[in-house]
């Protein structure tokens, strides 16, 4: 059940390196594109969003989840470890301790609102999985919690480059939190079986399978609508892998509920097409911007 791994080893696996991506990319794309520089902020934040954060949402999730991720086959793998409990205290020291000089140096550099989102950012972080909290255990919710764990990376970007923050970039930013939420729910699905028996709330469990599909593929729908209140409306097309990935399961029970993995995987491959795409199309603005 506990394969030997070192230290190090059960740090990286923790951190999920596939997902390093998904948190990385949008501060950097954002501190970019509002400031026009790469400077050292830029670099050591991008660093900040792409491995201690990382480290510190899921050491906390894999070390608060063991009991419940011992009755998920999925777990053990790519989409969550599986840590013995004598490296438990280790995840989390190490977990706690990687994002505090990371943190500390980018308040210093940050102003009211710009740290008051890294911080809104962080605790959305911890109380997703920590005792007390738990937020993925309350229903809407932790859809909620779990989008800011990704768009968050993106607001703080632009309010550390003292964005100005228009129609187009609200509408930005709300189709990135509806793609969150639906990326969220779609991902409950496949644990209804497991959860239920571990007794654990979510808003799959509580809507049951094929309606938090069904809200999934509505709201990722609404986040390409939003992209119309954009500089680059045609953005909103890049929904539509998301849409044909999730609509094979709009007739999904709870019963068969376990069959939305294979959606899952696809989920997270769709993720890297469509963020070469996001890539280049904010190429594209900035070199418009150049005169």
């Amino acid at each position: 059940m506990h394969p030997k791994r070192g230290p190090v080893k059960n740090l990286f696996i923790t951190s999920r390196p596939i997902s390093w991506v998904n948190t990385a990319f949008p501060f950097a794309a954002a501190y970019f594109l509002a400031s026009g520089t790469v400077d050292w902020v830029f670099v050591v934040g991008t660093i900040f969003f792409l491995i201690p954060y990382n480290l510190l949402m899921y050491g906390i999730n894999d070390v608060f989840d063991y009991e419940s991720d011992l009755l998920n086959a999925r777990k053990g793998g790519v989409e969550g470890a599986i840590l013995d409990r004598r490296h438990h205290r280790f995840v989390l020291w190490a977990s706690g301790i990687s994002v505090v000089p990371f943190a500390l140096v980018l308040a210093t550099q940050g102003g009211v609102v710009a740290n008051a989102v890294l911080a809104m950012s962080l605790f959305a972080v911890v109380a997703y999985s920590a005792p007390g909290l738990r937020f993925k255990e309350r229903p809407f919710l932790d859809s909620l919690t779990s989008s800011t764990h990704f768009v968050s990376p993106a607001v703080y970007g632009l309010a550390l480059a003292q964005a100005h923050f228009t129609v187009g970039v609200w509408a930005v930013i709300l189709a990135f939190f509806m793609w969150g939420m639906a990326s969220h729910a779609f991902g409950a699905v496949q644990d209804i079986a497991p959860d239920r028996e571990a007794g654990i709330a979510s808003i799959a469990t509580v809507l049951g399978a094929r309606s938090t599909v069904w809200i999934a593929f509505s709201a990722y729908l609404l986040a390409g609508i939003l992209m119309l209140w954009t500089a680059v409306p045609l953005a909103g097309l890049l929904v539509l892998p998301y849409l044909a990935n999730v609509a094979p399961f709009l007739s999904i029970t709870d019963t068969t509920s376990a069959q939305a993995n294979a959606g899952w995987k696809r989920f997270l491959w769709i993720n890297y097409l469509t963020g070469f795409l996001v890539t280049m199309t904010l190429i594209w603005l900035v070199m418009q911007a150049i005169p």
